[in-house]
């Protein structure tokens, strides 16, 4: 049987353990699935446990099965760094020799005066902050100057947080944009985000006018699908991820349980090609937070939902469940960690209980997507559908 089309989850920031080159990330140790397993023993995911995902690491906590109903495995990232856009991008193919820059200590105060002047005003801030802290910390200076707050985090971001009365939210996008142009070289960060809030001091909230402006990929697994007439429907923030390119249309969101249900949507309308969807939650909201509990019931709620996703498979169909990097929960500060991604393949067309073992590049997903669709892309990765496929 071909494949018509392939249901790509990334359930971001959900990785299995440190890689080899933990040490030079700080991250020994780490292991995002192990250590929630560990310190959250009512931990409860049995659809994910009946696919294999337990099955992946034999040394950890996570519950076993005799009868893994999907293929089963695990990759190790090949490019330099640990985030969003650098895990994203080698999914789809492309692996990066140099990281995203970062700016622990904030920007040059050179850079700053000069995005000032492009966009004629001064700003405040400019430090590594929690985005919910620093608007508490400065909203109310914020709203009495009119000074948009730049701050930035351990990942490659520039992120700009204003109050939509005080600055229009197409203003806002405008400013950000600016910013965009003007990160090149030595600054090319991989994003620049635009963190709008409301309310007053004391009672501020971000909104879900967020809005990412990323570094243009090269071309990717999400071109070539489209160069051979088929789309790319992207759910949640991959169209930021990937500043547009590669995707036929898209659907925002504003968390997991949104892009499950447009999942849900985009699997039961007739098409040919890729549904890629990032669920964002175990990231934001509890990864960087490290609440342990919090990312346990956050991996209860995808696995309650996930036979909705299972039942609307389509005998052509194939789905592909893994992450992007790790974000251990009960690791310190609240970076990212450098760990394996697991890998779920499941459909009619795959051998239940297959083990694909250990993958040397998350491009292989990629190449993956290429061979079960039967298009040509280049990549460094190596497909692992043709040992996962049942043969005919």
């Amino acid at each position: 049987m071909e494949i018509n089309r392939v249901i790509l989850i990334v359930l971001d920031s959900v990785g299995i353990g440190e890689l080899p080159d933990a040490n030079i990330y700080n991250d020994v140790g780490s292991n995002t699935l192990g250590n929630i397993a560990k310190y959250y023993p009512d931990l409860n995911i049995p659809n994910l446990t009946a696919l294999g995902l337990g099955n992946i690491d034999k040394t950890n906590l996570l519950a076993k099965t005799d009868a893994p109903t999907a293929s089963y495995g695990k990759a190790m990232e090949r490019s330099a760094g640990k985030d969003t856009t650098t895990g994203h991008w080698e999914i789809c193919g492309v692996i990066l020799a140099k990281p995203f820059p970062t700016f622990p200590d904030g920007f040059p105060k050179s850079f700053i005066e000069k995005f000032e002047t492009a966009i004629g005003y001064q700003t405040m801030g400019n430090y590594s902050a929690s985005g919910t802290t620093i608007i508490n910390d400065l909203g109310k200076e914020h709203i009495e100057t009119k000074r948009p707050i730049v701050y930035t985090s351990a990942d490659s971001v520039f992120q700009i947080a204003m109050h939509e009365d005080i600055f229009p939210i197409e203003e806002q996008y405008k400013i950000c944009e600016t910013a965009r142009k003007m990160l090149i070289g030595e600054f090319e960060v991989g994003r620049v985000i635009a963190r709008p809030f409301i309310g007053e001091p004391g009672n501020f909230s971000r909104t879900q006018r967020r809005k990412d402006f990323s570094v243009l990929p090269p071309d990717t697994i999400l071109d070539a699908i489209i160069q051979n007439g088929m789309e790319v429907n992207s759910i949640g923030k991959i169209v930021d991820i990937f500043a547009g390119k590669g995707i036929s249309r898209y659907t925002k969101t504003a968390n997991n349980l949104e892009g499950i249900e447009a999942t849900k949507k985009a699997i039961e309308e007739d098409s040919r090609g890729l549904i890629f969807t990032n669920l964002v939650d175990f990231d934001m909201l509890f990864g960087h937070r490290r609440n342990i509990p919090g990312y346990a019931k956050c991996l209860m709620e995808f696995d309650e939902h996930l036979p909705g996703i299972l039942n609307r498979l389509k005998d052509d169909d194939l789905l592909i469940i893994t992450a992007d990097h790790g974000n251990d929960p009960s690791a310190p500060g609240t970076d990212h960690t450098r760990e394996y991604i697991p890998i779920l393949t499941y459909g009619k067309t795959i051998n239940k209980g297959h083990n694909i073992g250990v993958r040397q590049s998350f491009a292989d997903i990629s190449s993956s997507i290429a061979e079960a669709l039967n298009i040509e892309y280049e990549t460094e990765g190596t497909s692992f559908y043709s040992e996962a496929k049942i043969e005919a």
